[in-house]
């Protein structure tokens, strides 16, 4: 069957029009007799037919006349080809409230699934179940359940993402990871990740990281990156159930009150990692470095202690032990003493 709109620009509406004025014209009258005397071939006949049918500008007549339930549930048999124009008002009207009658059904539908979902999902699905300090784990096990969780949040996540990226990406498919960039940073969300600066050395990984990039993507790396870690909107954290063995499954914490201890340990990796594209300024000769920085390498390398440091610098103690902890990180030194000789054998303090 034709339905409305079929056909439209390529002349054959004047056709149909012309054959539904010569019904109306007419009033009750045989179909097929209209269509020879228009001279239409048997396809257009069939198409105009069921079209006129479809709108409701026609109903098929005989002893009895047909009801448009009867015609659009396909219950109607008639011994003729009879047929009846109907006003296309008439026609309009009836069609419109085909169409609410329908949108009533949906709505019904969709409101019996919801209470169906609710019920069987539990605190999933209740609205204050992420606004209020409520915490839930679940061990994933399987690798494709990991994937449906990405997925999953990626679906609701409404305003921040951050990722610790310890290697490379393993199994997951880059594609899918930049399709997910795409959508996320489409819907307004910020999207942060952190890479290890010695894997980001690989020339397929240097690729992809630049077209995380360049899609938005605020990416820095790091000497080391701790674990693999997504976290999203402050309400959900992936973690693996052992860092050390990352394929053997992945935790899924949600709630505000599980989430909160690894955002504060992704802020601190955000804050001692180098943005991407700044690192190599930096190892070739501390460019980077403000003043403050500098003066305190030259006091780290000679031996001086925090306390004295922080008394010289006219600091808290606080701020020199982040300082040096950003330094550490930026030189890749696992102890004071090895980045004070790091900084000098670079060059940093010439």
């Amino acid at each position: 069957m034709v339905t409305a709109g079929d056909g439209i620009g390529d002349g054959t509406t004047e056709v149909l029009l012309a054959v539904y004025q010569e019904l109306r014209r007419r009033g009750v009258s045989d179909f097929e007799e209209v269509r020879r005397e228009l001279g239409l071939a048997p396809e257009e006949y069939e198409r105009c037919r069921g079209e006129l049918l479809t709108l409701g500008l026609i109903v098929p007549t005989g002893q009895a006349h047909a009801t448009i339930t009867a015609v659009q549930d396909g219950s109607w048999r008639s011994e003729t080809d009879t047929v009846a124009a109907i006003d296309p008002e008439i026609a309009l009207l009836r069609l419109l409230e085909r169409e609410r009658e329908r949108l009533r059904e949906h709505l019904a539908e969709a409101d019996e699934a919801y209470s169906t979902l609710e019920i069987l999902a539990g605190s999933y699905l209740r609205a204050e179940a992420l606004t209020k300090a409520e915490a839930h784990v679940e061990a994933l096990t399987d690798y494709r359940r990991i994937q449906q969780a990405i997925e999953d949040i990626t679906d609701v996540m409404q305003e921040s993402s951050a990722a610790l990226h310890p290697g490379m990406p393993g199994r997951q498919n880059p594609d899918r990871m930049l399709d997910r960039d795409r959508r996320q940073i489409a819907n307004g969300v910020r999207v942060r990740a952190i890479y290890g600066r010695q894997e980001a050395t690989d020339p397929q990984m240097e690729k992809f990281l630049g077209q995380r990039a360049e899609l938005g993507v605020e990416i820095r790396l790091a000497p080391v990156v701790p674990m693999n870690l997504i976290i999203a909107d402050q309400q959900f954290a992936l973690v693996p159930i052992r860092p050390e063995e990352p394929g053997e499954g992945a935790i899924l914490a949600r709630g505000s009150a599980l989430v909160r201890p690894y955002l504060s340990l992704y802020e601190h990796c955000w804050h001692t990692a180098t943005p991407y594209g700044n690192e190599a300024t930096s190892e070739a000769g501390g460019d980077g470095l403000s003043e403050q920085q500098r003066a305190a390498l030259h006091m780290l390398a000679s031996g001086m202690k925090d306390e004295r440091i922080a008394r010289t610098l006219g600091v808290s103690l606080r701020t020199v032990s982040r300082m040096i902890s950003e330094l550490m990180q930026e030189l890749g030194a696992t102890s004071r003493f090895e980045a004070g000789a790091r900084a000098v054998r670079l060059g940093w303090l010439d």
